[in-house]
């Protein structure tokens, strides 16, 4: 074990030497070394965010992820303006963030499935982002300018609707309601249907105000429509099968 730390101290106080060439070994290094020699000397600090970083006088660089100026609670919207994160367009813009993310969930099942439903959802995925962008620059408050850069173009809604006809033509016609089942494919995809009803029913008050486009809240509508055509047949292409509603008994 004295070997050990006599090699670790030699390493770690060398480290200023080789930090120029390769920051990542001297992380790697640095940060072993420190472990052992604090248990070595029965010292009970944990390792601190200051042992990761490289050695030397260089400052750190940074992040572009935080800016802090939202600290306060409040976020800027595309056109600039300010308002509190608990605005009804940023309530709007997180229902889309978290059914974008849903979305991914399933699609990551669909991929497993071979399906052949993952190439849509990448498409709808980006949509959203744009769908987003739509809802980010309210029409009564923005420029001319900006709300054409983001107007939402009917040809995407058009699109679902397209790919809910060839879906839905795979399969027989509904007879009864069916419960969310099917394997995980399936199951994922109705659970981003659910996701994206919530996110509905959020723009609704928007476009009533007529702060965003009608075209956004028709978006949202035909696509849990296609989510719900998809999950059927996500289950029918990986042979798996749903389960029908059954009325209690009297």
């Amino acid at each position: 074990m004295d070997n050990l730390v006599t090699m670790l101290t030699k390493l770690a106080t060398s480290t200023r030497i080789y930090a120029s060439n390769n920051k990542a070994f001297i992380l790697g290094v640095g940060a072993v070394a420190g472990v052992v020699l604090r248990r070595r000397m029965n010292t009970s600090s944990p390792t601190s965010p200051g042992d990761l970083q490289p050695t030397g006088d260089k400052k750190r660089k940074k992040s572009m992820l935080y800016t802090r100026t939202g600290d306060k609670g409040e976020s800027s919207l595309y056109n600039g303006e300010r308002r509190s994160k608990t605005d009804p367009v940023f309530e709007a813009l997180g229902e889309q963030d978290e059914l974008c993310a849903a979305i991914g969930i399933a699609r990551e099942y669909c991929a497993i499935g071979k399906n052949n439903i993952s190439p849509m959802l990448i498409e709808i995925q980006s949509r959203l982002f744009d769908l987003g962008a739509a809802v980010a620059t309210p029409r009564n408050t923005s420029s001319a300018d900006k709300i054409v850069y983001t107007a939402f173009n009917s040809q995407h809604t058009e699109q679902l609707e397209q790919w809910i006809d060839a879906l839905d033509s795979e399969m027989p016609p509904l007879t009864t309601f069916i419960i969310p089942s099917g394997g995980l494919s399936s199951t994922h995809l109705h659970m981003a249907r659910v996701v994206c009803r919530r996110a509905e029913r959020a723009v609704i008050p928007l476009i009533a105000d007529m702060q965003i486009d009608v075209e956004v809240g028709r978006y949202l509508n035909r696509l849990s429509d296609f989510l719900f055509a998809a999950a059927r047949v996500a289950a029918q292409r990986e042979q798996r099968e749903e389960i029908p509603w059954k009325k209690a008994a009297p």
